[in-house]
């Protein structure tokens, strides 16, 4: 495998990493900021449906998801890598 080949590769490995990383620390600080405003009591009066709170509310249900998809994403990606330094290595 060339350098550049594999210098590629990593790099599409670690901004996956790094989006993951990313929207699972995003969607826990949202959850967490919810529990907060709740505990608060921006929920009454029907608070949370005004301003940001509807995207903040939906980030969790969606950025999740997402960072499972990227988790297996990253999975494979590394497997092929894996597979084609060890291919290169037996010729």
């Amino acid at each position: 495998m060339s350098e550049t080949q594999q210098s590629g590769s990593q790099r599409i490995e670690r901004v996956l990493a790094y989006m993951f990383t990313g929207l699972v620390m995003l969607s826990v600080a949202a959850f967490i900021a919810v529990l907060i405003a709740t505990m608060v009591g921006v929920a009454e009066h029907d608070g949370f449906s005004h301003g940001v709170w509807p995207i903040v509310i939906m980030l969790p249900w969606f950025g999740l998801p997402l960072a499972f998809l990227l988790l297996i994403a990253l999975f494979i990606v590394h497997a092929v890598n894996r597979s084609r330094t060890a291919r290169a290595q037996t010729n």
